[in-house]
């Protein structure tokens, strides 16, 4: 069943979650442990969870001796190719304490938009699922021939969703919520609640690169939380720290209602 509100995070049954590169790679690979924990305890409880995460050309930087995030499409492939390999390494020896097994789908902006393509990723989500498996979802930045990424892992996370019509979408961020301005505007205050269909014109998101690993900030959440709302999937915008609390329903971040819609 959606999720109407925050509270219902505690009990949805089917949950995707998306957090970005800065978050889990580098100097950041310590919180994979905290991810999953949070994970395996909702888990736990008997909700089907997809976690969309980024990370591969990130996590392949350092194993190809590489200074910085590389420019040209071909290392970022090579890059990706490598990392993707460790990154659910690291996902899977996190889940295995929980017994749970992970599985690695990859994806590209075609097997989305294509019917027969996205006839079978969905069968393909759906029996993961009921199997108890915890997918683990990335671009196919390998073979991506034109950019390397959708866009950026959020619209992958609200797509995901809309996909195997969860009951909501967790977008983990590195700030607790969104703000009418960048927070380090002294005049930005937090975002409570968004109901569905507001106008949100006059706030002022920021770019949507912000930092040498990570592609996405708070102008591709926004824009990701609207797409999936606007399908009737609650979407909580926070930081990945707390995704403990994040999913047992806690009054935290900034909450995108759903639209009211009859499915999704």
């Amino acid at each position: 069943m959606t999720a109407r509100a925050r509270a219902d995070l505690a009990t949805a049954e089917r949950i995707v979650v998306k957090v970005g590169s800065s978050s889990i790679s580098g100097d950041s690979a310590w919180r994979i442990p905290l991810i999953v924990d949070a994970l395996a305890a909702a888990h736990a409880r008997g909700a089907e969870v997809v976690l969309v995460s980024s990370g591969a050309i990130a996590t392949g930087i350092p194993f190809l001796r590489l200074d910085a995030r590389p420019t040209d499409l071909a290392t970022q492939q090579a890059a990706a190719a490598v990392g993707q390999n460790y990154l659910i390494y690291r996902y899977q020896e996190a889940l295995r304490p929980h017994a749970i097994v992970s599985g690695q789908v990859l994806l590209t902006t075609n097997d989305l938009e294509n019917a027969t393509s996205r006839s079978n990723a969905k069968r393909a989500m759906e029996r993961l699922l009921a199997l108890r498996v915890l997918p683990i979802v990335n671009e196919n930045d390998t073979v991506a021939t034109q950019e390397i990424r959708f866009g950026d892992n959020d619209r992958l996370g609200a797509l995901v969703a809309q996909l195997i019509g969860a009951d909501a979408l967790v977008l983990l961020s590195d700030v607790e919520s969104l703000y009418t301005k960048p927070p380090s505007d002294p005049d930005a205050t937090p975002l409570d609640v968004i109901p569905a269909g507001s106008d949100l014109s006059g706030l002022e998101f920021g770019a949507s690169v912000v930092n040498g690993v990570g592609t996405g900030g708070a102008a591709t959440k926004v824009s990701a939380a609207r797409l999936a709302a606007a399908s009737g999937i609650g979407v909580l915008v926070t930081s990945a720290d707390l995704i403990e609390e994040a999913l047992s329903g806690a009054d935290i971040g900034t909450w995108f209602e759903p639209a009211d819609v009859t499915q999704h």
